[in-house]
């Protein structure tokens, strides 16, 4: 293979004009140009083939092999490390969507793997580096001052809590409560808790570098914040950061635009509902906190609650209009009929233009967690499937994770041999025809679509790339 790789393909026998055509038959013609200092110093990628049909054969090869091509030559790695091959992987189909999870491991460490659901293969990813975050780190334990209302649930304050109290935790973890997002084609994790203190660095992953890097910062201090996209931007709402008397929530919002690089501020969540508390004292007490954020029909709708540790009360939320750059109040059914919160946040996931939401709230019945689509004409929420076959793990900040993933339903979990599992809805489809269709409620619903062993590793967080 280093022999022929090797061989001197500086000469063209296509002529001077090579070029080719990715379009489907019924489309216009459109021609991608290799350019032709591409590869230039490198020998040709395949001998006797023009390089433009050799990047149109690499960019069909499954992605999960692209890690070992570019260990053939110095040519190949080059095409691979460039951007140009997944613009030909796009025009010609071939892109492929996997699933990225982030899980929290011994140590408090946070390590991510991604899925390749065709081929049922794990990759894990490098770690964020380490790195010092200047006035942010100099900040000290402004975080330990804990008082009652901690971040975005219940079990955010035990995880709060529990590391704050261990020794040299805030060096091991100093990433802890981070939010996550995935937006042209990279995946990004933003702020969370350094030494005590909540962080705005932003970390990118390029998964065709393999590498991380980080990017502009947050215009604010977060952790445990709220993410979304919409219009190719990352949109980050709420979380919670430090305070002279502690953790504080946030009501504040921010744009990121991964063209420019550059974040914006949003007008503030106002919280129509805590402003009608009825009295001094209960709206002291009941601070608010954006519980969840879908994006959905061109816009955002955040979940939000009154929260004092250890009640939370939901409010329903509120809508932000990219258009007018304006919050109104969420439909009041879709507010008040939003299943509620797991671990401090309502798993949301828009498929096909339908939004799904899991219910785990128990009953004296036996297990009932849920998935409920929202129908948007008759503003309510209406069963789909019943008794998903989901473990709880009582330690777990977050027990399961809701995605949507090759046009599918998919949800998250750790099953009872201490797997994580990946399990896929068995809806025919999950577009208009599945509003008030209810299924049958039983586990032939579901099917595991890949596993891998997670010891005592802990789901924190998942997003999709497709590339």
């Amino acid at each position: 293979m280093g022999a022929i790789l090797s061989s001197n393909g500086s000469g063209s026998s296509s002529g001077a004009n090579n070029t080719f055509d990715t379009s489907p038959c019924n489309e216009p013609c459109k021609r991608q140009r290799v350019s032709a200092n591409s590869f230039e110093g490198y020998p040709r990628l395949i001998p006797s083939i023009p390089d433009e049909i050799s990047v149109e054969i690499l960019a069909r090869v499954p992605r999960i092999h692209y890690l070992k091509m570019k260990q053939v030559s110095r040519s190949w790695k080059s095409v691979v490390l460039d951007s140009q091959l997944f613009s030909v992987r796009k025009q010609l189909g071939k892109t492929e969507e996997w699933l990225y999870i982030l899980t929290k491991v011994e140590d408090d460490k946070l390590l991510w793997y991604g899925l390749d659901p065709l081929n049922k293969i794990w990759q894990r990813l490098p770690s964020i580096p380490c790195a010092a975050y200047g006035d942010e780190a100099k900040k000290g334990y402004v975080g330990l001052r804990v008082w009652n209302m901690v971040g975005s649930g219940m079990k955010v304050a035990d995880v709060v809590r529990s590391w704050l109290g261990r020794k040299g935790a805030p060096e091991r973890m100093p990433f802890c409560g981070c939010a996550v997002g995935a937006v042209d084609g990279c995946l990004y994790v933003l702020g969370g808790f350094s030494k005590g203190s909540a962080m705005r660095c932003v970390w990118k992953y390029d998964p065709i570098l393999n590498a991380w890097t980080e990017v502009s910062s947050m215009t604010t201090d977060r952790a445990y914040c709220k993410t979304s996209v919409l219009n190719n931007k990352l949109y980050v709402i709420g979380g919670v950061n430090g305070g002279r008397d502690g953790l504080m929530p946030l009501q504040s919002a921010e744009v990121f635009d991964p063209e420019t690089g550059l974040w914006t501020k949003l007008p503030s969540m106002p919280f129509m509902k805590a402003q009608t508390i009825p009295t001094a004292f209960l709206a002291d007490l009941l601070k608010p906190i954006a519980t969840g954020v879908t994006s959905y029909r061109g816009k955002l709708y955040v979940a939000q609650s009154l929260y004092c540790w250890p009640f939370v009360v939901d409010v329903g939320g509120e809508v932000y209009d990219p258009e007018t750059n304006a919050w109104v109040e969420m439909p009041s059914g879709m507010g008040d009929g939003w299943p509620p919160r797991q671990a401090g946040r309502k798993l949301s996931v828009t498929i096909e233009g339908e939004l799904y939401a899991l219910d785990p709230s128990g009953s004296v019945d036996g297990p009932s967690t849920r998935i409920q689509v929202y129908d948007y004409h008759e503003d309510a929420w209406k069963v789909v499937l019943r008794d998903v076959p989901i473990c709880t793990h009582a330690d777990s900040e977050s027990h399961h994770l809701l995605t949507g993933l090759l046009g599918k339903l998919h949800v998250v979990t750790k099953d009872a041999g201490a797997n994580i599992a990946v399990l896929q809805a068995g809806m025919q489809n999950c577009g208009e025809d599945s509003l008030g269709s209810e299924l049958a409620p039983e586990t032939d619903n579901w099917r595991v679509i890949a596993s891998r062993n997670a010891g005592s590793s802990e789901l924190v967080n998942c997003v999709t790339l497709d590339l």
